[in-house]
């Protein structure tokens, strides 16, 4: 790690790693972001962490797990296996001691005892591991404080405001007497201290609460470096809160300034506050009749991100700084371009002047159920560096972005050509406020300077899957060209040559081909020209230009005698020719071209075509018309949507081979609309369940095709999906823009 403190002679920002160790009580219960996210049993991440060229990792040491009821009790088999582990792989540890935690069950962030008991702690963990370095004993102690003892979400659930400023000076407290007792074993032991930096604007009208929020967000760091005093701002609201003169004195007497300020900086981390309350979603206004919103879903120019805030802190402390927390939850690629962004805001910062040590790249495994603040645990997950969704950690393209960074090279994917979505014209929640505070421009090179784009060329412009992708791009700004068969004939090499040189294009999707199931039978050439020799045609051209490729296959490559779910390594056996092309297809694509994506799916349902099985059993029974359905041909049932954002996912992830995705579980049609019909309060007492043998099939249908994984579920569960899918039906419907797909609906919704 960088230790000069010279200004004028800067090494290179250094990439540092962190490890989402959450352990926050909620009431009686206590919610673990390791048991969750599985690192707790796993030694192997070690590895994965120092192959991603991090010079330091954020690990947790946690007061609440090692001695929870008392040092005379602690175990420290956990981290003596671990803190060594990283020593040897050339990794400094940055110790934590309470991350978001309010201590073990006879402790609370409001007991007078909690700062001493935390020390005595520290204590041991540096007589312990003598050789350790950088410490951060507590987590964001404003952040946390407000959480647990402003807003009442945490323990002790408190909602005042001396319970808050009494949990902050509790927590600084304890920093203050963990690194003196660190000290006395360890007297070249540093503080990394970290808190949530981000800055509120707000309408005229809430200018008070405004700047109130820009001078609170100080107050830990305020604290420990003795700042506050009866010249702070915030003075006042310390003494008439019922905060004595006395105890701020003491951390003046007892200062203990960072040696490295550590910034965490989120999408929610700026605010805006609008005091038309009227104006926005319901959820964003609060018990004061204001809106307190993302900057980003709300002012029409973007904020600048993450730079002047930087700037703002080395300008009040002059002390070393790093971004300790950069991390968003979002679509892959604006997680790369989030990192990208703050990367090179550290760099600005760094040629103006300011002593930036360090850029860290937050939940290296991801993090579980902050959509609900850590409160319940619902399963939401959001993936980091590696995501979790398999039988083991899976790299992805942010690792590949580490590395570039973490070894000087120049960020080279594709995907960072696009504008974040917190930068794009769709992410308003509202209408736009043009507000006259002053909010910097980002540097030329960073707000979208003409250059070309590469794009992904999508086959199959007029079908359900095409004009999903065409659509989900441009949500997600992925440049992309939509092609029908003029444009771009997959089976002819002379035509896919022509558009690969005329698009350049950096991947290709094979979102076409033939699908009507029983028409193949009788017109098995032109199926198998569409569904095998056309991607094979694809898979060559992409090989040799070094181009990612997407393809598709289907459930009726397996003949159902399994019995169960098939995963990818289970041998094909189609019955019918359309199974049997797509056979062909998954072998020779990835015969000539290993690095291509193979996804496997079926019974497609989505709310923008009129033609699937879903949608045409609503719409037959709503009306009281009679629908028939098989009884006992069982799939998987996948959401059109969840497929496309799945598959960019991992097609800019560098993934290849053969993924099932699917929404994961295993249901006959008849059972499919069973539920659709539950979910949308439909009567399906006109709903007819057949056999297959009476709806007269031409093709032969495997009994059980459902998919399953081994490599990993990526698409959320049935019923969740259903539910979203009634949403958006609903709201399509509203625009009135529901146009009608492919025609897929003589094998329900199979593609």
């Amino acid at each position: 790690m960088t230790s000069t403190n010279d200004v004028n002679q800067r090494q290179a920002i250094e990439l540092w790693g962190g490890l989402e160790a959450t352990v926050n009580r909620v009431r009686d219960q206590y919610f673990s972001q390791m048991d969750q996210n599985g690192h707790a049993g796993r030694l192997s991440d070690l590895d994965r962490f120092a192959a991603l060229g991090i010079k330091a990792l954020r690990y947790p040491v946690l007061w609440e797990l090692i001695a929870p009821d008392g040092l005379d009790k602690a175990d420290w088999s956990w981290p003596d296996e671990r803190l060594p582990a990283l020593r040897d792989l050339g990794v400094q540890p940055i110790v934590g001691l309470v991350h978001h935690g309010s201590g073990p069950r006879h402790t609370s962030l409001v007991d007078d005892n909690f700062a001493e008991g935390l020390a005595e702690y520290a204590g041991a963990v540096a007589q312990r591991y003598p050789w350790v370095e950088y410490y951060t004993p507590v987590n964001e102690p404003c952040t946390t404080a407000r959480f647990c003892a402003l807003y009442g979400l945490w323990y002790p659930h408190a909602r005042d405001d001396l319970s808050f400023l009494r949990a902050l000076m509790n927590q600084c407290k304890g920093v203050v007497l963990s690194m003196r007792a660190i000290r006395k074993v360890n007297p070249d032991a540093k503080l990394v201290q970290t808190d949530d930096l981000g800055k509120t604007y707000s309408t005229p009208e809430l200018g008070e609460w405004a700047d109130f929020y820009n001078e609170r967000r100080w107050l830990a760091w305020d604290l420990l470096c003795g700042m506050v005093g009866p010249e702070h701002a915030l003075w006042d609201y310390f003494i008439g809160s019922g905060i004595s003169a006395e105890e701020l004195q003491w951390f003046r007497d007892n200062s203990c300034p960072p040696d490295i300020v550590g910034v965490n900086y989120y999408i929610t981390s700026e605010r805006w506050l609008d005091h038309r309350g009227e104006r926005y979603p319901k959820q964003y206004v609060g018990v004061h009749g204001f809106a307190d919103i993302e900057a980003a879903r709300a002012l029409a120019t973007p904020t600048p991100g993450v730079g002047p805030l930087l700037q703002e802190a080395w300008e009040r402390y002059s002390l070393p700084l790093a971004v300790t927390e950069a991390h968003i939850d979002a679509n892959r690629e604006d997680q790369l371009r989030w990192l990208m962004e703050v990367w090179q805001a550290a760099q600005d910062v760094q040629r103006a002047g300011a002593d930036m040590r360090a850029v860290t790249v937050w939940a290296l495994l991801g993090s579980f159920d902050w959509n609900c603040l850590v409160t319940e645990c619902r399963g939401y997950y959001e993936s980091g560096a590696f995501d979790l969704r398999g039988p083991e950690p899976r790299p992805t393209a942010v690792v590949r972005l580490m590395r570039e960074l973490a070894s000087g090279r120049t960020p080279s994917h594709p995907v960072l050509q696009g504008q974040g979505w917190w930068r794009r014209p769709g992410r308003f929640l509202c209408p736009p406020v043009a507000t006259s505070t002053s909010i910097a421009a980002l540097p030329g090179e960073r707000r979208g300077a003409q250059h070309t784009v590469q794009p992904i060329l999508i086959s199959g412009a007029t079908g359900t899957l095409g004009s999903a992708f065409a659509r989900i791009c441009a949500e997600r700004h992925l440049a992309v060209h939509v092609l029908n068969r003029q444009e771009m004939d997959i089976a002819d090499p002379a035509s896919v040559e022509a558009a690969i040189r005329r698009y350049k294009p950096w991947a290709i999707v094979n979102a076409g081909g033939y699908v009507r199931v029983h028409d193949a039978e009788k017109d098995s050439s032109r199926c198998l020209r569409e569904n095998a020799h056309g991607p094979v045609v694809l898979a060559v051209a992409c090989a040799r230009h070094n181009i990612r490729l997407l393809s598709f296959s289907s459930d009726l490559v397996f003949d159902g005698s399994k019995g169960s779910a098939y995963v990818e390594s289970d041998p094909v056996s189609p019955l019918n020719v359309y199974g049997q092309s797509k056979a062909e297809a998954e072998r020779r694509v990835l015969g000539v071209n290993p690095d291509a994506l193979m996804v496997r799916t079926s019974a497609f349902f989505g709310p923008w075509d009129r033609h699937n099985f879903v949608t045409l059993a609503l719409q037959a029974l709503g009306e009281g018309r009679s629908f028939s359905a098989a009884e006992d041909l069982v799939v998987s049932p996948t959401y059109v949507p969840d497929l496309v954002q799945a598959c960019l996912d991992l097609m800019i992830d560098g993934e290849s081979g053969i993924w099932h995705l699917s929404n994961g579980e295993a249901v006959s049609w008849a059972g499919l609309a069973q539920r659709a019909c539950a979910l949308a309060g439909i009567p399906d007492k006109r709903l007819q369940l057949l056999p297959s043998s009476a709806l007269e099939f031409s093709a032969a249908q495997p009994r059980f095709s459902a998919l399953g994984s081994e490599r990993g579920r990526m698409l959320p569960a049935l019923d969740d999906a259903l539910e979203r899918y009634l949403k958006a039906v609903a709201e399509e419907q509203q625009r009135g823009a529901m146009q009608p797909g492919a025609a897929q609906a003589a094998h329900y919704g199979s593609n």
